[in-house]
Parts: structure tokens; sequence; C-alpha cells
């Protein structure tokens, strides 16, 4: 794209504010930060056409799409499947390319909340054959929409090589990381935990209560832990599908005075519990890349997590973290007690993930779009 061309941008995102989420908190920051660089953005939300019945509104959607194509040069789109499809069919009919983003895999997502897929991302991103009907026909629209892009933004190598297993030529894949933006200054730890009601040790996990998160070996490691610290208290933040499951676990294993389930929380809120904790704990399977790691960084609290996709291009174990097997429940309950066990630990890990944040900055992201953006 020349420097004296106009520049504008086509935004197709499932979520926006008031909607909740990380590609609503995406879209809403380019919005804020094209302009300012001489960009003139619309955004187009699937939020105008939820309400309609389905089907309707992936057409309604995908008619707004076409009616806007022709007046921006770039198309930019959130996710492949729902509105990377009608996205797709748009541009196609418009003889237009697109650019999309992708920040997982949505075909596996689905597939293990709804269509009992038990295999692990890695090994599902390279299987087809061996799935229902319903999971194939997602991962056929995942990589038909991917191909059919003509760039491909990720948040991580891992990946990078997720969608490279779906026969995406990953040279047309770049790699740009999330920014992360300090949010406004909290209390000291003694502080918030007063405000909160807070008493002895106190474990933090958050959360999508789906099972990839394995917030089911937190709860049953708890007894061990309990042995060793009689005043230890999991908090558990988030909401899912997994919720009554979890609970009912919780009640089996007569646990509900030290574990506790306390949904959704406001940003602000869960960041409050995040530095008033002593450690937070993230036992997933998954994460394309964790924006949720990044801000228990800036709260100052050392992190216990996996070895598992982009968690470790963020975190390095014995650095700025620890890291662990997905499910290894004796792995986990003895890096638990090193850092509850070990204070010095605790404030080494917490001081080097402060400064690993400092890497993630806004202008950083924003630059190296535009430079993709405008390559295109």
């Amino acid at each position: 794209m020349a420097e004296t061309d106009k520049k504008t941008i086509l935004i197709a995102t499932g979520l926006y504010p008031p909607d909740v989420g990380g590609p609503a908190t995406y879209s809403y920051l380019l919005n804020q930060e094209l302009p300012r660089r001489g960009w003139e953005v619309k955004i187009l939300s699937f939020g105008e056409v939820r309400s309609w019945p389905k089907i309707i509104r992936h057409l309604a959607y995908g008619w707004k799409v076409f009616r806007l194509v022709r007046h921006y040069q770039i198309i930019y789109v959130q996710d492949p499947v729902s509105v990377g499809l009608p996205v797709c069919l748009a541009c196609a009919l418009a003889r237009r390319s697109f650019i999309l983003k992708i920040v997982g895999d949505y075909a596996w997502e689905q597939g293990s909340q709804r269509f009992g897929v038990i295999d692990l991302l890695d090994d599902f991103s390279l299987e087809y054959k061996k799935y229902i009907w319903p999971v194939k026909l997602l991962k056929l629209i995942q990589r038909g929409v991917a191909r059919r892009a003509q760039k491909i933004i990720v948040p991580s190598n891992y990946l990078k090589k997720i969608v490279s297993n779906w026969g995406v030529n990953s040279d047309k894949i770049k790699v740009i990381y999330n920014a992360f933006n300090s949010p406004e200054i909290l209390p000291e730890k003694e502080v918030l935990q007063r405000e909160l009601g807070l008493s002895g040790q106190i474990i933090i996990s958050a959360g999508r209560l789906v099972p990839w998160k394995g917030f089911t070996l937190l709860i049953e490691i708890m007894p061990e832990l309990l042995a060793v610290y009689p005043g230890l208290k999991l908090y558990i933040i988030g909401d899912g599908p997994d919720h009554d499951r979890l609970e009912k676990l919780i009640t089996n294993k007569e646990m509900s005075g030290c574990i506790f389930l306390l949904g959704r929380l406001a940003q602000k809120e869960l960041l409050k519990f995040i530095k008033a904790a002593d450690l937070f704990v993230l036992n997933t399977s998954y994460e394309g890349f964790s924006h949720q790691l990044l801000e228990v960084m800036w709260c100052e609290t050392p992190i216990v997590t996996t070895a598992v996709g982009g968690n470790v291009e963020l975190i390095k174990d014995k650095e700025n973290g620890l890291l662990v097997n997905f499910n290894d429940s004796s792995a986990m309950e003895r890096t638990i007690k090193s850092v509850l066990a070990d204070r010095q630990l605790a404030s080494r890990l917490a001081n080097n993930a402060q400064q690993t944040i400092a890497g993630f900055s806004r202008e950083r992201m924003i630059t190296q779009l535009l430079a993709h953006l405008s390559g295109t």
C-alpha cells in the first residue's frame, strides 16, 4: 500500500464492547490506536445480528460485509469461523482478500466441550478422519477460511505451528505477541487481603471452567496441601460448563471451607484477588498465548503453570515462574509446596516476571501489526 493512499480498514469481530473477551479488547484497542496513526477504521461486530435466528444471522452478517468490503483496503477478521466464514464468502463474491487473526482452535474447543474429543490440541490439529461429522465440519471451515486468507496473524509461535498443522502455508502466518497495558494501580497485598477478607495462605486459579483448564487436579491435591498448610485456601475464578461438576467434586471431598468457586469477576476485582494471593496456579493443557499470565506478572504474584503451548514462550522455568507437566499431580503438589515454603523463591520469581512484561508493550504490537498491514 503506497504511503499516499488513504489507509482504511474494516475490522470484522465476533465480540466488541460492551461484550467481554479477548477479541473485544483487541478490536477496541485497534479502534483507539489506528486512527491516531492515520487510519480510517470501521468495526463490524457480530453483536449487530446475534439476536437473530441461527444461520439467518450469519447470512445477514455476510451481507453486511459484502456491502462494505469494496470501500476498505484492508479487511481484518478476528476469528476463522463465526465471522470468518461469512467474511470469507463475502470476500470471494466481491473478489477481495482479507487478513485473519487466529487465537485458538475453535474446532478443538467445541469438540472438547460438546462432542467428546479427548485429544490434546497438538494431536487434534493433525487428525481428521477419527472425529464425528460436526467436528470434521468445523475443522474444514477453519482450515478453508485460513487457506483463503491472504495473511494470518497469531499471538505465539505455538499457534503458528498449530495452524500450519491444518495444512496452511506457514510462510503467510505471522507472529505478533499481544500487548499488555498496565491496569489501574492496586493497593499493597496486605491491604487487599483485609479488603477482601482473606486469611491464611492463598492460591488463585482463573479461567473458563472447561476441561482443558485442569481445575479438577487442583481440587484433588488440596487435601495433601492442607496437611502441610492447614490454613491454605484455593479460589477458582471464572465461569463455564464445568461449574456444577467442580462444585460437586468440592462437596464430595468436603472441601467447601477451603476451596471457593467465585464465578466471573470484573477485571479489577480479579486482579485484586491475584495480587492478594501467595501463588497463582494455571494447570492447563492448552494456551495459545495467555494474557492472564501477563496480568499475574504485573500483580507481582509468583506463577506455577504448565509447559504447554504459548506458556513456554512467556514463562522461563525457575526464572520468572515454575513449569510442570499438565495434570502431573505429584509435580504440581511438590512445586506448589516449594513456593509456599520459600518466600525468597517467590519474591525472585515475581521480580523477574515484572521485567518480562516490559517487552509486551502496546506500541510494539501496533508497530508490528501496521508493518504487516502496510505490506499487504
